[in-house]
């Protein structure tokens, strides 16, 4: 595949114009008949883009990064009975009310 000769300007021009489209909401015939540009231009220039943004990632190596494991914070629950129940503090309050009531009924 040949690779044509870069404007920087005009590329980056047609990257505002995609960005500007994409807030906008509109449709593509909306937005190009708003700013007076031709609909296959943009077609064209979007396609192009996607396929530079796309070979320039497959030509990017990959990356290792600093990962730190951190254990979910639990909650504890100490029972009359002795028994202690740990949960993820993210746990919703309901389940874990139901838990207890549970373990409680079966300590009887």
């Amino acid at each position: 595949m040949s690779q044509q000769r870069r404007d920087a300007g005009r590329e980056q021009f047609w990257r505002e114009v995609v960005a500007a489209w994409h807030e906008s909401g509109k449709s593509v015939r909306a937005f190009c008949r708003r700013r007076g540009l031709q609909e296959a231009s943009f077609y064209a220039w979007r396609r192009t883009l996607r396929q530079r943004d796309e070979q320039q990632a497959a030509a990017q190596p990959a990356k290792f990064v600093p990962v730190r494991v951190v254990a979910d914070a639990l909650l504890e629950i100490a029972l009359p009975s002795g028994l202690v129940v740990r949960v993820p503090a993210a746990t919703q309050a309901s389940a874990v009310a139901t838990l207890v009531a549970a373990l409680r009924a079966a300590s009887c």
